[in-house]
């Protein structure tokens, strides 16, 4: 709709301008004939007479700058600036200007022996609305899309947040009364070290559910961030993963004791993009590889990056990885990515992107976040 309102303003516009400009020329002609018949005239009472109209009809064309030239090639400019009426560099430069535009100079007599002319102001401005029109069109569709597109996103974020509060909700009911049947497991099987053993690693797997719980409901919270060493806490959410990995991956993270290099995070929802990355590295690598991360600083910036030697990401996906839905995978939902996008720009001021991915040889995320 917008270009066809845009086309019926070219055509429309183009339209006037072209009959204002056979005006204008028309006038300028019927101006040339009224000083011939000026200058021909045989009697003093018929020269006064024509002399008086003629200059009456110049004055009525005050709107169109018109050069007249004399029989001598003298040259005197009408209806331009006051400093330019009678500059004849100025005059000449703009004859030669009409002379290149194609046009032929209307020839009279005397004083008036050729004259060249302009378009007027009103001309160019009628020639150059459409484009005005045109460029005010698109900025009006392109903020009309950055406001309809910033809403949408916004709501999308308000479903996902209040899914996610939601799902940590429902699942502290059950939650609690695990740990309720836990506590009394653990009474009914007093001096049972094997019975104890199962029970202490289902108090351990609920423990977790309350963990998965509570990063939910910090989902559209602001997190409370705190400094921790970067070092540290990579090796606790790599020592948690390495026992649910196959034995045949290797994991080659930096010592927890290497010097400390403080980031201000929540460890909840740092730990959890970090376990998702991990997670996607051993899908993508199977029963068998290397996962390892290195530990950079730049400036005041501190960069993670998290290598895997799996199948790798086409290059024709390596942008799309992060949006919400895209997945490779047979199950799930294809929120791990977009999820750690999101906890890691918006709640830490971060950075993350794919580094670099070759298929078959591995894949490599980039974390960079403010120093503490």
């Amino acid at each position: 709709m917008g270009l066809i309102i845009v086309f019926i303003t070219i055509f429309y516009s183009n339209y006037l301008a072209s009959q204002l400009a056979k005006n204008e020329e028309n006038k300028v002609k019927l101006m040339v004939e009224l000083i011939k018949s000026t200058l021909k005239a045989d009697t003093n009472t018929n020269l006064n007479a024509d002399q008086a109209f003629a200059l009456s009809y110049m004055e009525s064309t005050n709107n169109i700058p018109f050069i007249l030239e004399d029989e001598q090639g003298g040259l005197d400019g009408n209806n331009y600036p006051e400093s330019k009426i009678n500059d004849q560099e100025f005059l000449k430069s703009r004859k030669e200007l009409f002379l290149k535009s194609g046009k032929e100079p209307i020839v009279g007599i005397g004083y008036a022996s050729k004259v060249y002319y302009e378009n007027s102001r009103l001309y160019k401005l009628i020639t150059y609305f459409p484009i005005v029109q045109g460029l005010l069109l698109i900025a009006f569709i392109g903020l009309g899309y950055f406001f309809f597109s910033a809403s949408r996103k916004g709501e999308q974020n308000r479903v996902w947040a209040g899914m996610a509060k939601e799902t940590a909700h429902q699942l502290g009911t059950p939650i609690s009364a695990i740990m309720a049947w836990i506590d009394l497991l653990k009474e009914m099987n007093v001096g049972k070290e094997d019975q104890l053993e199962i029970i202490s690693e289902l108090s351990n797997d609920v423990d977790r559910l309350e963990l998965i719980a509570d990063r939910f409901s910090k989902i559209g919270s602001t997190p409370k961030l705190v400094p921790v060493n970067i070092y540290s806490e990579l090796d606790v959410c790599m020592k948690y993963m390495e026992r649910r990995a196959s034995k045949k991956v290797s994991f080659q993270y930096p010592a927890a004791d290497t010097k400390a290099l403080n980031v201000n995070i929540n460890k909840h929802l740092f730990d959890w993009v970090i376990e998702n990355l991990i997670r996607n590295s051993l899908d993508a690598m199977g029963a068998v590889g290397t996962v390892t991360a290195e530990v950079k600083e730049e400036g005041n910036y501190i960069v993670i990056d998290m290598s895997d030697t799996g199948k790798g990401i086409p290059s024709n996906k390596q942008r799309t990885v992060f949006e919400p839905g895209f997945t490779t995978k047979k199950r799930g939902w294809g929120l791990g990515l977009s999820l750690a996008k999101r906890i890691i720009e918006d709640y830490h001021s971060g950075k993350i992107f794919v580094k670099n991915s070759k298929i078959n040889e591995g894949t490599t995320f980039s974390i960079r976040m403010p120093k503490a």
